[in-house]
């Protein structure tokens, strides 16, 4: 980090534990108990996150009673934004009639959930789980014994939830992103988890050639997440599924964020491609924990009475629970209804986001381009990262461009930018985040003027010096 970086993120820091003295304090009882006082890294940033009283809708309130414009939303999971009155009423009718908690016990939920789910994304089996990493570890297991086969095969960046074969190449290192993660995992993880580049058809051809008699799975977001935000191009999942197909390997698309997000079903239809197996979650559950795995039959009932249980995919505690489920029924209910008016208009409004964005920092001589723009096979996106590549020309197609410091200022997008935005009244993460149905133009015009004075502060501090950036 260089000095006018490091002076401007310090004065950054003292204004935000200035601006934010009631949540300092929350954090500072927290960590008396709480290891690192809570229990999701990626919210806990630094000094101290921002702790909220009340959301609703595009907005958040703090303990210090600012309004913040939310971009995180539930980590992508909010599409209608904070606590949609459809969905809090129904719960609340629920609760007042007896039902909604705990039962242990069958329901109809459950069922009319799946249904959903198999109509719109052309599955034929459904098993409910309650997270990301649960999901991804069930259908790897299942590709596992399906095939008979040891390695999984992963992308460079690709987050598949914190569970043992997904804790590989996550963070961008000195060897990119071919380290584990995490001690205290099964000795054979490394060996038996390999990666491939996003977006890379020769990586892949040739990490086929090589071991693809040994591959059990492929596991890919259609749409990088955490990454990058970055479309898959059509060549990629192609080529994805002919190699599959070729080598005796199941595909399966990870689509944890992309599922709903761009129509209301999976993206993988989109460009005309089915998985074996697919994971869901975060839009699906309507704010409330509920994930899934979908797939083939023959590889599903692997888990079932059917396949004799050969998987223990048996389900926890709270899978399936009729709260949560109820709030899937109906935000899935809601998105198929009103497909044809939610989703042109989210990716509308991402492109008008992305391009003003990367237009007022360019008013300031500031190099900032944005990931999240659509491709032949998926024509937006309600999705966007803002990113500050050295090079004007520098194609961003893979994690590992967005990543290397060598070829974007990566504290610039994560703190700097992070802070400064917070301190205008804007939430962000890994530079911007993801639109809801609540995002409208007031909210547009308060993020390009927070985005405008930020440019201006970035500027006079001499961070991001170099010759004009020409309108895009």
């Amino acid at each position: 980090m260089n000095e006018k970086l490091a002076a401007l993120l310090t004065d950054l820091t003292q204004e935000y534990v200035a601006a934010f003295p009631a949540s300092q304090a929350a954090h500072k009882r927290a960590k008396q108990h709480l290891v690192d006082g809570g229990s999701h890294t990626l919210r806990l940033f630094a000094p101290f996150p921002l702790y909220l009283s009340s959301t609703k809708g595009a907005w958040l309130q703090d303990l210090d009673g600012h309004e913040v414009l939310d971009f995180w939303q539930g980590h992508y999971a909010n599409i209608l934004g904070h606590n949609p009155e459809l969905i809090a009423d129904a719960l609340s009718s629920a609760l007042a009639q007896g039902k909604g908690l705990q039962t242990g016990h069958l329901g109809e939920l459950q069922a009319e959930v799946a249904d959903i789910l198999t109509q719109r994304t052309g599955a034929e089996r459904v098993r409910f789980t309650t997270s990301g990493s649960l999901s991804s570890m069930y259908a790897m297991m299942l590709a596992r014994a399906s095939t008979g086969r040891d390695l999984i095969l992963k992308v460079g960046g690709g987050w598949h939830g914190a569970q043992p074969w997904a804790l590989k190449g996550i963070r961008y290192g000195e060897q990119g992103f071919r380290s584990l993660e995490s001690l205290g995992l099964p000795v054979n993880i490394e060996s038996e988890t390999l990666i491939t580049r996003f977006n890379d058809p020769e990586d892949l051809a040739a990490t086929f050639r090589t071991h693809g008699d040994r591959i059990a799975c492929f596991i890919v977001e259609p749409w990088i997440g955490s990454a990058g935000f970055i479309p898959a191009t059509p060549e990629y999942l192609k080529l994805a599924r002919s190699l599959t197909w070729e080598h005796g390997a199941l595909l399966i698309f990870d689509e944890v964020i992309s599922g709903f997000r761009f129509r209301a079903g999976d993206l993988g239809s989109m460009y005309d491609i089915r998985p074996d197996l697919a994971i869901f979650g975060k839009i699906i559950g309507g704010g409330m924990p509920v994930a899934a795995v979908a797939g083939r039959s023959d590889i599903m009932t692997i888990c079932g009475r059917e396949g004799e249980r050969l998987v223990h995919f048996d389900g926890g505690t709270y899978s399936a629970h009729h709260a949560a489920l109820l709030a899937s029924k109906v935000m899935l209910n809601h998105l198929v209804d009103n497909e044809e008016v939610i989703y042109p208009q989210l990716a509308a409004r991402g492109e008008q986001m992305r391009q003003q964005v990367e237009q007022v920092f360019a008013d300031e001589g500031i190099l900032a381009r944005c990931t999240g723009y659509g491709n032949e096979s998926v024509p937006g996106s309600s999705l966007a990262m803002v990113h500050f590549p050295y090079d004007p020309d520098l194609p961003l197609l893979h994690p590992e461009v967005l990543w290397d410091p060598q070829t974007c200022d990566i504290v610039l997008r994560e703190e700097v930018l992070k802070l400064a935005l917070l301190l205008e009244g804007v939430y962000v993460l890994h530079g911007l985040g993801s639109l809801s149905t609540m995002h409208g133009e007031r909210e547009m015009r308060y993020l390009i003027r927070a985005c405008s004075r930020v440019a201006k502060r970035i500027k006079a501090s001499s961070v991001a010096e170099g010759p004009p950036v020409p309108s895009r």
